[in-house]
């Protein structure tokens, strides 16, 4: 045999060796009669486990382990506000006189130097009343003061400055009405309490008058609720809600637009139900020059009246707004009965003649004053320490 030929048969068995070897190793690595598969996607893993060990997983899984809240998630209780204690009505207005006394001192002090000046001829006398009718005094009460100050003066001869002052001071005092009665009705009647209603126009401090009364009144000992019925403003009863809270005086409240009347009567059933000596409402702040919401205000009283009867009807005035305030007083007293009013803002740009137009022009006394804007600067009006102050010269 040729050797070549030998050489190619020798490599021909060779490499049928090797293969069927490659086969074998193959078919060893795949059983019998089946494919290699991948394992499907079940969640368990590729060898079970024992079922012991599954049932405690599936235990784990359906209950798992209770863990804390973040602390930054945990709720955290609003802290109740902390209730503060107002003084009480007596010695308010003493206690606020000397304020009142440095704003309205260039008033008292130029009517006494005018007084006390050497000659009193017509022109001084016209400069007096023209003083007192610039302090919103009015046209007639302004003449009446002059007239009569003119006669004692002439009279008695006098230009001492203490006397001159005891005269000032007891006309203002006759003008004013030293003896009408100021008092604020706020006792309850067997069962039922004492009720206020508190109106004026938006802007005067009514919704603040509401909450100062309510200080007042928490301070003298009386138990109090307040009824949101200024229902058109959502700020005036978020304001009176934060008043309430200070002195622990509940709100009756409804949702913004909500029937006025409604929020009075329920208002005035809750302080029923509690057994309050007072229930103040504060209205809606009324345009004096809108009709039908005038008449709404009247129908908040006539609804009311259904469960108790209306002690006050609290008319709240700017001091500061002159005629206009006087025309606003004149259109509520037509429609709820005004019992009293409560001057605002008798502080250093006031004119605390009002007092005297108002009273005469509509027959109310003055019951209440602000003077400031603190949380206890409303006090009981009183005329001799008003004047008092006005008067002074320290």
């Amino acid at each position: 045999m040729d050797i070549t030929l030998l050489a190619i048969l020798i490599i021909v068995v060779a490499l049928l060796v090797v293969g069927g070897s490659f086969l074998v190793v193959s078919r060893r690595s795949v059983a019998p009669g089946k494919e290699e598969t991948k394992p499907e996607a079940t969640g368990e893993p590729p060898t079970a486990a024992p079922v012991e060990d599954r049932d405690r997983s599936a235990e784990a899984v359906a209950t798992p382990p209770a863990q804390a809240p973040p602390a930054e998630e945990e709720a955290v209780k609003p802290a109740e506000p902390e209730l503060e204690t107002p003084p009480p009505s007596a010695g308010r207005m003493v206690r606020l006189r000397a304020r009142l006394a440095r704003s309205q001192s260039s008033f008292g002090q130029g009517l006494l130097n005018l007084l006390s000046s050497d000659t009193l001829d017509e022109d001084t006398w016209e400069e007096i009343e023209d003083t007192l009718i610039t302090a919103d005094i009015g046209v007639t009460s302004a003449a009446q003061i002059v007239d009569h100050l003119r006669t004692r003066v002439k009279v008695l001869g006098t230009r001492d400055t203490d006397e001159v002052r005891a005269m000032l001071r007891e006309e203002l005092l006759n003008q004013i009405g030293a003896d009408t009665d100021r008092a604020v009705r706020t006792a309850p009647h067997g069962d039922r309490p004492a009720v206020i209603m508190v109106v004026g126009v938006n802007g005067t401090g009514k919704t603040t008058t509401t909450g100062k009364l309510a200080r007042v009144l928490v301070g003298d000992g009386r138990s109090v609720v307040l009824g949101a019925a200024d229902t058109f403003r959502a700020a005036a009863t978020e304001q009176l809600q934060t008043w309430g809270s200070r002195v622990g005086a509940p709100v009756v409240r409804k949702e913004e637009g909500a029937d006025p009347a409604s929020v009075a009567f329920d208002a005035v059933s809750r302080g029923i139900d509690d057994g309050a000596d007072t229930v103040i409402v504060d209205t809606a702040g009324r345009l004096h020059t809108k009709t039908g919401l005038m008449d709404e205000l009247g129908k908040v009283k006539r609804v009311v009246e259904k469960k108790s009867q209306v002690d006050e009807v609290l008319l709240v005035l700017d001091a500061t707004t002159g005629q206009n305030g006087l025309r606003q007083a004149r259109v509520f007293a037509e429609v709820v009965n005004v019992t009293g009013i409560a001057l605002t803002k008798l502080d250093g740009t006031a004119k605390g003649g009002i007092i005297v137009q108002v009273q005469r022009e509509l027959g109310v006394p003055v019951k209440l004053v602000g003077l400031g804007e603190g949380p206890d600067d409303l006090a009981p009006f009183d005329p001799e320490v008003f004047v008092d102050a006005i008067l002074a010269t320290d």
